[in-house]
This record gives structure tokens, C-alpha cells and sequence, in this order.
């Protein structure tokens, strides 16, 4: 009886997973040394931390011993994680409004830029430039890489947008999805709308909604500077904070998530259309809290960042993985030469006011590969 129960639930597993992978067709110099002075020490790259893991299936290389390896720390609030297509990852440090980049050959972690306009959620698009989402003034601006900026779009139809949070851009069209949640930042202009009429948490006050917060997902078709809402169905909760985002290689489905702190958040798919409109929205998994950003694997798997750690999820909302950084984590990317390593923003503090020098960047190694490489 034992062996026949042992029997099905591999089988469930190996059905699980096909059915998903079917689914998946010069700031100063003297600013220079700073940054290298306490982010490159070696001692920092190779040190570790102990960490809880949940890995029935085995996507984790064995070599890592339930350990997460610190590739730095010294940050206050690390976020935005985005892989390159030479497996290097620049990663922001958004009180200190900088981006870093670590170097998938040396391990090196270097700076890149000051004055990101407190970029958060990032990407990497098909001509090697950064989209980040800049929501000092509520932008998305394309860094180049010599540092330089423009502002693609500022506005929804003429109204101050909450704050974009993350984005993901669909490797076969070049279309850019961006997240929109309220969460007002101390940083903020004493004058700026979002700040002044949201003197509390939480927020109630959005240029984007009558009443509420105004949470939406937007679409950016290349080459246009004008953003289309994409989460106008039926059954999209405007009232909340939609956060992370990602999607298939094959750019036929979405999914985001919804940060929530009581614990009611949700991750949801959906079926990309047509220029770039959305339909066929699914909840694929119910009860997440403090859902961040995420990023997939090439067996359709997706790993969500949170107050927790990262808990991963096949396609069918199954719970297959999840590590504890040991103080949360805000994002994560795969990347490395290999594109097998897993690399979290997050780990050393939980929320605001954030303690000077305590948050870090780790990575794992993964036996799976992650598919957000342009």
C-alpha cells in the first residue's frame, strides 16, 4: 500500500511538471573606492548563512548544503535584481538611490550609478539597455550603459501614476509590463500628491482611482510612450498593491502578485493577447503575504520573494520549493554564467526604518536555469 501511495505521489510530481513545461513553449573616483572598499571584500563573497530549505524535488544543487552563499552586503535596502545577457546582475539599493552590478566571472561588486530616481524593479531589454522603475516621480526610464537616462513614460492618460514597482519584458514582442502599487516612500517630495494625501498607512489616496489605491498593471508597446491598462477584467481588485511580475519564454502568459500583510495575497496568470492585452485571468495561488518580486525557471516554475524567504510554486500552484534568507527577501533573478544560480536582493532586515549596513545580496545554486536572459 505504502509503495502504491509512494508511486502516485511521483507521479503527480512528473505530471505537475510536464504540464508546466508545456505551458513554457563615472560617479567620482573617490566614490568608486567607497564602493570597493566594502563591497568587494573577498571575505563578504564567500561567506555564508545558514538557512532553511524546502526542496522535495531536488532543484537545488547539492554542493550548496543547505547554506546561502553572501555575495555582499553593506546596503540598506537592496531590490530590483536584473540579469544581463553575460549572466551579470544590476541590483539597487534604493534608499541610497544607487544601482551595483556584480560580475558573473569575478564575483566583484561594483558600483554603476547615483541618482536612479530611486529606482526599484529593473530589466534588461534586447539592446542591453535598463528599464527601471523610477518612482521617486512616478517614472519607467531607460538607463543606458554609460549611465545616461530618458524617461519613457510618467503618467497614465495624463494622471500621476502611484509609484512602478516591477517589470517584466516579453522577450518575443520587446513589450514592457510594469506593476503600479501605492506604497508611499519618506523620500518623496513633501509637496508630491501621493505624499500629502496619504499622511498614513494605509494608503488611500491614487490618482489612478476614485477612491482606493488604484492598483494596476500597465503594458508599454516598443517604441510608444504612452502606457495602455491592461487589468481592466472583471474580477481585478483595483483596491490593492499589485507587485511582482513575469512571465513565460515564450511571451503567451503573465503572472503577478499582489503584496498584501494580512496574508490574503494572490498570484495570478494570464494569457497574453494581442498587443499586449491581457485575458483568461486565473488565481493560481491563494494566502501569500508580502509578495515581491519574482523570477522563473525553465520548467515553468516560479519563485516568489517575501517577508519569509522565497517560496517557489509550479504552474499549478503547488508549493516546490522555498529557502529563508533569515530576514526576508525583496526580489530574485537567476543568473551566472551558467544561468543557474539563484540571486536574492533582501535577507538582512524585515521593513522600514532600515538599519544602516544590514541588508545583503546571497545567492544558491539551483539545478534548474532561469529564462530572463536577453
Amino acid at each position: 500500500m505504502k509503495a502504491k501511495l509512494l508511486l502516485l505521489l511521483l507521479a503527480s510530481f512528473y505530471l505537475a511538471l510536464n504540464s508546466c513545461q508545456k505551458n513554457i513553449s563615472d560617479l567620482s573616483s573617490a566614490a568608486a573606492k567607497e564602493a570597493a572598499s566594502h563591497l568587494t571584500d573577498p571575505s563578504l563573497r564567500t561567506s555564508s548563512a545558514a538557512s532553511s530549505f524546502f526542496d522535495p524535488l531536488g532543484l537545488v544543487s547539492a554542493s550548496q548544503h543547505g547554506i546561502l552563499d553572501t555575495l555582499a552586503k553593506g546596503f540598506k535596502f537592496t531590490e530590483g535584481p536584473a540579469v544581463d545577457r553575460g549572466g551579470n546582475v544590476f541590483f539597487t539599493d534604493q534608499p541610497d538611490d544607487k544601482i551595483y552590478r556584480w560580475d558573473a566571472t569575478t564575483g566583484a561588486v561594483t558600483h554603476f550609478l547615483t541618482g536612479t530616481g530611486r529606482s526599484n524593479g529593473m530589466a534588461f531589454d534586447r539592446r542591453g539597455d535598463l528599464i527601471a522603475c523610477a518612482d521617486m516621480h512616478g517614472e519607467v526610464w531607460k538607463i543606458h550603459p554609460d549611465g545616461s537616462h530618458e524617461v519613457l513614460v510618467n503618467n497614465y492618460k495624463g494622471k500621476l501614476l502611484n509609484g512602478p514597482n516591477d517589470v517584466w519584458i516579453n522577450p518575443v514582442t520587446g513589450g514592457i509590463y510594469i506593476t503600479d502599487p501605492i506604497f508611499p516612500r519618506g523620500y518623496w517630495d513633501n509637496n508630491d500628491p501621493r505624499k500629502t494625501n496619504n499622511p498614513s498607512w494605509p494608503p488611500t489616496y491614487s490618482q489612478q482611482a476614485a477612491t482606493g489605491k488604484g492598483g494596476h498593471v500597465y503594458y508599454l508597446a516598443p517604441g510608444s510612450h504612452s502606457l495602455v491598462r491592461v487589468t481592466t477584467m472583471n474580477g481585478w481588485n483595483t483596491d490593492t498593491w499589485p507587485n511582482g511580475v513575469v512571465g513565460t519564454p515564450d511571451g503567451k502568459k503573465l503572472y503577478v502578485n499582489n503584496w498584501d500583510g494580512d496574508g490574503n495575497g494572490k498570484l495570478w496568470s494570464f494569457e497574453i493577447n494581442e498587443h499586449g492585452r491581457l485575458s483568461n485571468m486565473k488565481v493560481v495561488v491563494s494566502g501569500l503575504a508580502g509578495s515581491d518580486g519574482m523570477s522563473m525557471d525553465d520548467r515553468g516554475n516560479i519563485y516568489i520573494s517575501s517577508g519569509a524567504g522565497v517560496t517557489g510554486y509550479n504552474c499549478n500552484g503547488d508549493k516546490i520549493f522555498f529557502v529563508s534568507t533569515g530576514g526576508g527577501a525583496t526580489n530574485n533573478v537567476f543568473a551566472g554564467k551558467n544561468n543557474k544560480l539563484l540571486i536574492i536582493t533582501g535577507g538582512g532586515l524585515t521593513s522600514p526604518p532600515w538599519p544602516n549596513n544590514q541588508d545583503r545580496l546571497t545567492s544558491l545554486k539551483m539545478n534548474v536555469k532561469g529564462v530572463e536572459k536577453f
